[in-house]
């Protein structure tokens, strides 16, 4: 950050000249076309190249039912985990609009590299027909490192542009303020546009045209989502001067500020904390934060350890000036503290992430099993594009209940939002429940249809794969609440200056649901294939039981709810005091 950085305004923008910029030009809904735009072309890129994943695993790179179900899980959790890296970079030291920049560009090369890997000769496997297809190491080897590009790349996307979306909208104004939820709702609407196309087009493309072109098109895609970013710019970006957009400053390293909370309180655990509230702990006397962009935040009474961080002693202070690593702010000690009031709800998004999980491995293995035929010329639908049917019903959920049953419940519970953060993330997992059990129930039927007909040693038995359509809309449905309940439960909750980290803490739930689907079905399938069992994930679902999992999964979102209750219950809201300087 140079000395112009100074000059910023309260929404971090300037002019070309470095002077504060017109705040009534900068933000709000005027910014925002251009970051939706960014996120829509993302998702499209994302999911148009791993709706398919598994069944690219397992046709061309010739894997094992369980293991190409794995492999999607763990790269898929990867892609969960790395979102960490940029939130850190983004918080502590580049700022989100760079970071989004930087990594976009590492996102293109990576799914330039997963084209070529699948459609230049050497590069792709090589077929003997549309489902014999052998990989070589070093084939795999390439299509593997081109993935986890894309994972590192789509690491810098994820936490930030939900949080620097919402960072266009003042939590000071209350006429932008009210918007701001709204932006969360229409944020996750065009993720599933981008969604609906990659479900439908593009997964068609990949099972009948090529993987060359189903990757590239993906490819290309997300070169338009880092134009569409550019676009909200001036052209002499090269010099950091964004021009609609509003820009939080970088914070510094959280990780030290709260290494520095924990160190200081161990060091002084013989010192009582006052409990006259007429005792001021240590506070810096500006009306701004020590913390750099973020907001004072009062203090609160849980965790009260924490709190002897900022008890003033005389040993504090190396030659006047204060030691940070043995005398804290209270907004330094409450940021540590809201950090880890937020890690139980964390934790309780993990088995939804698990039962989301399942949309892109064994649905699709399911409905893979099943008749993908439909109408008198015999189109043949890819199981994969099941999942439009989840996008269609996330488009469907977002209007209605943004504008149904938001004012609705508003009347009912006088909150401004209709419903709180948590109530609305308990109505997804009380919906995820219902979502296991239906794909329980159906898998029941197919495997009685299988007995009852003697289908065992059939690829695609007479049974519609439009049976899924319940399971694909009902896990829609508690997206809507549930996901997007965390996207804005984590940035309101999460201190100033970490609301990159702890909106990549909320997506690592969807990595460790993919870890812990991984784990499950490396569990079961160890546990059910002996004595020379096929399991309950055979390579032919046919003679396996894949309902017994979706019951396992029912089971665990029951108690995960009820886990979940008694945090909610439990929940301390955060307490700025001012405005965001």
């Amino acid at each position: 950050m140079g000395e112009d950085d100074e000059k910023y305004t309260k929404d971090g923008t300037v002019d070309h000249h470095g002077n504060p910029a017109d705040r009534s030009k900068t933000g709000t809904w005027k910014a925002c076309p251009f970051i939706l735009g960014n996120e829509c072309c993302e998702r499209l890129a994302y999911n148009g190249m791993s709706a398919n994943l598994v069944l690219y695993f397992k046709n061309q790179l010739h894997q094992h039912s369980a293991t190409a179900s794995k492999n999607v899980s763990n790269w898929g959790g990867t892609c969960y985990i790395t979102p960490l890296i940029g939130a850190f970079i983004a918080d502590s030291y580049l700022g989100r609009y760079w970071t989004i920049a930087i990594f976009s560009i590492i996102y293109v090369f990576g799914m330039t590299l997963l084209t070529l890997s699948a459609s230049v000769p050497g590069l792709k496997p090589t077929c003997s027909g549309k489902e014999d297809c052998h990989a070589t190491v070093t084939q795999s080897a390439v299509c593997f490192l081109a993935l986890y590009v894309i994972a590192l790349g789509t690491g810098g996307i994820k936490p930030c542009v939900s949080s620097y979306g919402a960072d266009q909208f003042d939590d000071s104004n209350e006429d932008e303020k009210k918007h701001k939820s709204s932006f969360f709702n229409w944020f996750y609407f065009s993720i599933n546009v981008g969604a609906l196309i990659a479900s439908s087009l593009l997964v068609w493309i990949q099972d009948n045209v090529g993987w060359g072109w189903g990757f590239g098109i993906p490819a290309v895609t997300m070169a338009i989502a880092v134009v569409s970013f550019f676009s909200g710019t001036r052209p002499h970006i090269m010099l950091g001067r964004p021009w609609l957009y509003r820009n939080q400053k970088p914070g510094g390293s959280a990780l030290t500020r709260m290494c520095q909370v924990v160190v200081a309180s161990i060091r002084k655990y013989r010192v009582e904390v006052p409990a006259d509230k007429s005792v001021v702990l240590y506070e810096t006397a500006d009306a701004e934060s020590a913390i750099r962009g973020s907001r004072k935040l009062e203090r609160t009474k849980d965790f009260k350890f924490f709190d002897k961080a900022a008890v003033k002693v005389p040993t504090d202070y190396v030659k006047v000036a204060v030691d940070p690593w043995r005398l804290c702010t209270v907004t330094q000690v409450e940021e540590l503290k809201a950090i880890i009031r937020l890690l139980p709800i964390w934790a309780t998004g993990i088995v939804f992430a698990t039962v989301y999980g399942q949309m892109g491995t064994l649905f699709v293995l399911q409905g893979n099993t099943m008749d993908i035929h439909v109408g008198p010329s015999n189109f043949e639908i890819p199981p994969a594009s099941l999942s439009i049917f989840d996008t269609l019903s996330v488009l469907f959920w977002v209007p209605v209940y943004d504008r149904i049953i938001v004012p609705v419940a508003r009347k009912c519970t006088g909150h401004k939002n209709g419903l709180t953060q948590l109530q609305r993330m308990g109505t997804g997992l009380i919906i995820s429940i219902f979502v296991m059990v239906s794909a329980a129930i159906l898998e029941l039927e197919r495997l009685e249809t299988v007995r009852k007909h003697n289908y065992y040693t059939l690829e695609h038995i007479p049974m519609s794969i439009f049976w899924q359509v319940p399971q694909y809309f009902l896990i829609g449905c508690a997206e809507v609440f549930t996901f997007i309940g965390q996207l804005e439960f984590f940035y309101e909750q999460a201190p100033d200056a970490t609301r990159s980290l702890c909106s990549a803490l909320s997506l690592t739930t969807v990595a460790l649901g993919n870890y812990l689907s991984t784990l499950l079905v490396t569990i079961v399938t160890k546990v059910s294939t002996r004595h020379g069992k096929l399991g309950w994930i055979p390579d032919s679902l046919n003679y396996g039981h894949v309902d017994y999992f979706f019951w396992l999964l029912a089971v665990l979102s029951v108690l995960n709810l009820g886990v979940f209750l008694v945090i909610a219950k439990w929940y301390t809201y955060k307490k700025p005091l001012g405005t965001l300087q």
